[in-house]
């Protein structure tokens, strides 16, 4: 074996090929023996693949210049699928070791050469070639086993395969039989421990000593420059004063830092793991010997030993980090102890109940599609969000921490919350990397302030209220074996009846403190009874038959579905319900879209129908093979919402309302910049959000970032009718930490649960004020009158006349004018000087009659007529 750990050589796949890459020719001829032979193969899980090769000899080989190479031939073919030139040398009783380059840690650190390759399964034969001489094979060439040869953990499929001590050349026909038995002793999958070495396991190594007289390296030459460690796998000796503790909590370990070695690309702070250690505390400086490592891209010195060097010593000041930051910036920081001294918003708090983490973001950041195109522009806008971003933990690790931390430090209860869009400043701590985000592992309370504090029910006015509620998977079915693996696809909902009793009580706080005229239902339980047993808990908070569904049954395969209930005392259906699907045009994909269930309306006050198409579109996660993510911003299946919305329209526009007073609500899974509203707007829709509320307007929060799924898009006449709208925002800003659900919670965390409508859903929603009036047959008033009404003496010469109109009308403002004109009498004739000045000629006998007419808003019209008379 190597004397040394040694590197890994990554050989790209050019090099590692034989010229012209894959080759076909026979079998090579049997070498002598004494020659080099592999002595140990792992074929394991994913990329888990190498060979080991034994020099027995007692000089060392050049493998380049003696032609060695290994060679795969797949799946029983007679012929060379793969060639792979071996390069380096091997020292006498010494292996080298070639593997996959993605294979396991353990693997890699005992390589000396790898490949990005397609390398062999368990049926493929795998010859060590030397020139043109076969000097060892794993297989039987020309002969497809099955899925192995052999049988057990003495095969070639999901094994480790080691050369028995007895065995001291290769088999050099690739011809004959190959029973992996004879040769070989087998392991379990994924077993590496005897990889690097044969027959003769290494020395260990000495373990390092921690000395506080020793002359340590500095941390920035451990942390090096770029994203991680120059030297993983060596042994280092550092010193530094611990900067943050979390020895507790699941991390193991402490973060210490040095004076710094003045080169500002390199970080002057590491992590030190150190599990089941000496306590340490903050303000002691600490020598550690340990091994470098990388943890998920974070650099740490897993420490073998630890001694104090001395106590109370002062922290170093706090380094500024302001956003935004590149992940280069970020990385020069890491381990290090840093502040955030700006004034940063809550934007993110999906995973503060499940990890204790929270978003702060510079400003409340939007998606990118919500407000600039698909394209590059929305990449750019994307990058520039990660840069705006960073995660606030706790210091923990463990999954559902109790108590849960407040970002000012103390604990968070339901009268000391947070919500999204709330202020955090002079958070201070450590600048640490974990799943594959930067954050600050706190080490004090950071300076908080309410921005964002909850509101009431937004006032929308108008006479009638439509509002469109998603709600989260409300199921009446529960599952009777809650495992919350997520893999049950026909129980989406609440686990238990307790859960389920929270949920309901949320979304009914909810929904009667809306106290719409007309829901859309999204995310409801497709069982046909669902809708009912919603409406007969919300009718049991506002009053029996107060609301009733629209009853439609089970409609569409999804397990959920859309639905309506309504006021009766308000609206009353107008027809059967209609439903938005491929039947209507083959357009709509029904396996992508649920139904849209769409019902006409009338007030019940005033007569005015509307129509109220309720819709869920599919959403951006999981592929479409038809439409996939274009990677422009507006994720998987943008086609397919766009096609279901240009039919949506056409069918809306051209059989269900014509009239142009249709409204379309629901879950559009688009922000307001994407193809798909784009088609709505092509069908005459307006973007009531938009149009209300501008650019900035939200109803949901992903991934730190704002902007709307959920829609109010009218027709033009149903548009004129919209007081306002409104996205009430009591379920996108709320820490998740507060809904229904139980799964995963301790019991402290199940306890800060209230029964209102705070976090009943994810989605906010949206609530739009119509004002729909009866509708005006009563005509204006007007009156006209004339100045002089008689003229005299009969001269021919003219004369002025000044008109008074005084029009109304019980609506509002009326529009007047002058509609005929007409003269009876010789030489009769006049002029209009202004819109209420005329001038007449004295012609004896004339008579003039001006007329005028009044029309209101909604067309009404009358007329008067004055005359004006010359006397003979």
């Amino acid at each position: 074996m190597s004397p040394v750990p040694r590197p890994i050589a990554a050989a790209i796949a050019a090099a590692a090929l034989a010229a012209g890459g894959v080759v076909a020719f026979a079998a090579p001829a049997a070498a002598a023996s004494g020659d080099l032979f592999i002595s140990e193969y792992v074929e394991g899980s994913s990329n888990n693949k190498a060979i080991e090769i034994y020099n027995p000899g007692t000089t060392a080989v050049d493998l380049a210049a003696t032609g060695y190479k290994l060679q795969q031939y797949s799946n029983g073919s007679p012929t060379v699928s793969l060639t792979i030139n071996l390069t380096g040398s091997v020292a006498p009783g010494d292996v080298y070791v070639f593997s996959h380059a993605l294979a396991n840690a353990a693997i890699l650190a005992q390589a000396d050469q790898s490949a990005n390759l397609g390398l062999f399964n368990g049926n493929d034969a795998v010859a060590l070639v030397k020139g043109t001489e076969i000097v060892d094979v794993i297989g039987q060439i020309g002969v497809d086993p099955g899925s192995q040869w052999g049988t057990g953990l003495a095969s070639t499929m999901d094994n480790t395969l080691r050369r028995n001590a007895s065995i001291v050349q290769g088999d050099t026909s690739g011809a004959d039989p190959f029973d992996p038995a004879v040769e070989w002793t087998g392991y379990a999958s994924d077993t590496f421990d005897g990889v690097g070495w044969h027959l003769t396991p290494p020395d260990p190594d000495p373990e390092p000593v921690a000395d506080c007289a020793a002359t340590p390296v500095t941390i920035g030459s451990v942390q090096g420059s770029g994203a991680a460690s120059p030297i993983p796998g060596q042994d280092v000796l550092i010193e530094g004063v611990v900067v943050g503790d979390f020895q507790t909590g699941g991390f193991d370990g402490y973060y210490v830092q040095d004076a710094g070695d003045g080169n500002a690309a390199t970080s002057d702070g590491i992590f030190v793991y150190a599990p089941g250690g000496a306590p340490v505390d903050v303000g002691d400086s600490v020598s550690v010997a340990g091994e470098v490592a990388e943890f998920f891209g974070l650099t740490q010195v897993v420490a073998a030993d630890v001694e104090v060097c001395a106590t109370g010593q002062a922290l170093p000041t706090a380094t500024p980090l302001t956003l935004p930051a590149t992940s280069a910036q970020r990385e020069a920081l890491e381990g290090m102890y840093v502040t955030l001294p700006q004034n940063l918003a809550i934007g993110e708090t999906f995973e503060y109940g499940r990890f204790g983490t929270i978003t702060l973001t510079n400003g409340r950041l939007d998606t990118p599609t919500a407000v600039v195109e698909p394209g590059a522009a929305a990449n750019a806008l994307a990058a520039a969000n990660i840069e705006n971003s960073i995660t606030l933990d706790d210091g923990r690790g463990s999954q559902n921490p109790d108590p849960a931390i407040h970002p000012d430090g103390a604990v968070f209860t339901l009268d000391h919350s947070f919500r999204s869009g709330d202020l955090v400043q002079n958070a201070t701590g450590i600048l640490d990397y974990r799943f594959d985000t930067w954050g600050v592992q706190p080490t004090e309370g950071a300076d908080f302030t309410v921005a964002n504090a909850r509101t009431g029910v937004p006032d929308v006015g108008g006479d009638l209220k439509i509002s469109s509620f998603n709600v989260l998977n409300y199921f009446t079915s529960i599952d009777p074996t809650p495992t919350n693996s997520g893999d049950d696809d026909d129980y989406r909902g609440a686990d238990t009846a307790e859960e389920f009793q929270r949920q309901q009580d949320k979304i009914v706080a909810a929904l009667a403190a809306i106290d719409a005229d007309v829901f859309g239902l999204l995310e409801i339980e497709n069982n046909g009874t669902a809708v009912q047993a919603l409406a007969d808990a919300l009718n049991a908070k506002v009053g029996a038959g107060t609301y009733v569904p629209v009853t439609t049954g089970v409609i569409g395969t999804d397990a959920i579905t859309t639905a309506v209930i309504y006021k009766p005392s308000t609206v009353t259906p107008v027809g059967t319900y209609q439903l938005m699907t491929s039947a209507v045009d083959p357009t709509w994909s029904d396996a992508r879209h649920r139904p849209a269930v769409t019902q006409r309306f009338a007030s019940t006050e005033t007569g005015e129908e509307f129509v109220v198409s309720v819709n869920h579109l599919k959403s951006k996660g999981s592929a479409c093979s038809e439409s996939p993510d274009l990677e422009d911003g507006q994720g998987n299946c943008s086609a397919s919402r766009t096609a279901a919305a240009t039919a949506l329209t056409k069918w809306l526009n051209e059989t269900v309302a014509p009239d142009g007073r249709a409204i379309v609500i629901g879950d559009l899974n688009s922000y307001d910049h994407e193809d798909s509203i784009d088609a709505f707007a092509r069908g005459g829709f307006t973007d009531l959000e938009k149009q209300f509320n501008g650019e900035h307007a939200y109803s949901y929060v992903f991934d730190g970032q704002l902007g709307y799924l959920d829609y109010a898009l009218a027709q033009p006449a149903l548009t004129a009718d919209v007081s306002a709208v409104a996205s009430w925002h009591i379920n996108s800003d709320e820490p998740s930490l507060i809904d229904y659900d139980m799964s995963f919670k301790l019991p402290a965390q199940d306890a800060l649960y209230a029964p209102d409508a705070y976090r009943s859903s994810d989605h906010d929603p949206v609530i739009v004020g119509l004002n729909l009036t009866p509708p005006d047959t009563t005509d204006p008033t007007i009156e006209v009158t004339a100045d002089p009404e008689l003229i005299w003496p009969p001269n021919n010469k003219m004369r002025t006349v000044q008109f008074s109109i005084d029009a109304a009308d019980d609506r509002g403002d009326v529009t007047v004018e002058l509609t005929d004109v007409s003269v009876s009498g010789a030489n009769a004739s006049w002029t209009q000087v202004d819109d209420d000045t005329f001038t007449v000629k004295a012609a004896k006998g004339a008579v003039y009659h001006f007329t005028w007419t009044a029309t209101d808003a909604a067309g009404n019209a009358s007329t008067d007529t004055v005359e004006v008379v010359v006397g003979k």
